[in-house]
């Protein structure tokens, strides 16, 4: 009797999901996107990297997935540690820091690189009424992104710590209570310059932190583009700029929205890492909530991320087709997937012939 393969993912061998585990709902859109950038790298297709430049500007590149997984073993010798913790972050940190989406590891357990994942559609609803040109998906940013974005920029920079501590020491010393909104509000725009500063001085350390797949539709249709599939990257100074720009242009309001609360967790957080070399994370997070909950900590529409990413032609035209998902899910796999049934969704396909 002959051996079945089994339903399987692109270039997930090793893994701490099992082959059943790769497809369920919240699993699927984490395992998917590593299975394309496993595929990309596999064909020498580069991801668009976003990185910052002098200007402080997000500028689009090209990054090997070498580079993105820290590693240039083969796609069979590298393991993939989903939901779990990037240790060598932890001595950082004087409570635990949590788990990230991805952690690359080499399978025999060498820690090479810690992923958010954030699969995206393009457009979202807010740019889909737009000239094609304009369109943008939407990205909805969790503690956890902005806790590895800064424990990432701290490893990176940990050797100059007392330089750094030399920037942000003034301004933090002279903070009386870090959970007061007057006081952050009073004292936003200098921190955000000083951040400014930081970043412009250190832009040779940023590295990548957040993996975002897009898959394209045809407006608000759920029929996949011709073009569908592409990988952009974002460094960890690049993704900072999602909430230090929004908080500068906010940064005259009273209020305290979720921008701002992320930038100043951060210049808290690089205060204390360049003072104390360790911080407490949950005390940062916890004492300047500010009153907005704290499973999320903030969102930026298609209209947003289109100003950061246009710049690449490949937001307009990915560089996959959509017939690449046959490559990517084997042996039948797209079987073991269990999409909720939707009424709305039912007529739509059953009207267009599709069922």
């Amino acid at each position: 009797m002959k051996n079945e393969k089994k339903p399987g993912l692109y270039g997930i061998s090793a893994s701490n999901r099992t082959n059943m585990d790769l497809w369920g709902k919240n699993q699927f859109n984490s395992s998917f996107p590593i299975a394309l950038a496993c595929y990309m790298r596999d064909h020498g297709i580069k991801a668009v990297y976003l990185m910052l430049n002098k200007k402080l500007e997000v500028t689009p590149v090209e990054l090997s997935f070498d580079d993105i997984f820290n590693s240039q073993l083969p796609n069979d010798q590298l393991y993939f540690a989903f939901e779990s913790k990037f240790e060598p972050y932890q001595k950082y940190a004087s409570d635990d820091i949590g788990g990230i989406d991805l952690v690359v590891k080499s399978t025999k357990g060498q820690f090479l690189r810690p992923l958010e994942i954030k699969l995206t559609v393009l457009p979202d609803s807010g740019t889909s009424v737009k000239p094609e040109s304009l369109w943008g998906s939407e990205i909805v940013i969790r503690p956890a992104t902005t806790k590895y974005c800064a424990l990432g920029i701290a490893d990176s920079c940990f050797k100059n710590m007392d330089e750094i501590r030399d920037r942000f020491e003034p301004i933090g010393t002279d903070m009386q209570d870090w959970g007061n909104k007057v006081e952050i509000s009073s004292k936003l725009e200098s921190m955000l310059k000083c951040i400014n500063d930081f970043e412009k001085a250190y832009l040779s350390h940023q590295k990548p932190i957040l993996l975002q797949p897009v898959w394209k539709t045809q407006g608000q249709s759920p029929m996949l583009a011709e073009q569908a599939f592409d990988i952009f990257v974002w460094s960890d100074f690049a993704l900072s700029r999602l909430f230090l720009d929004s908080a500068w242009e906010s940064r005259a309001s009273s209020t305290i929205n979720r921008q701002m609360r992320s930038a100043a967790r951060f210049f808290r957080f690089m205060y204390q890492m360049s003072t104390s070399h360790k911080v407490a994370l949950s005390k940062i997070y916890h004492e300047m909530d500010f009153g907005r909950q704290t499973d999320k900590e903030f969102a930026v529409s298609g209209n947003i991320t289109n100003r950061y990413m246009s710049a690449s032609p490949r937001l307009l035209t990915p560089c996959l087709p959509s017939s690449v998902v046959r490559e990517i899910i084997l042996n039948g796999g797209e079987e073991e997937l269990k999409p909720e049934r939707r009424f709305d969704q039912t007529l739509y396909f059953t009207a267009k012939g599709k069922l």
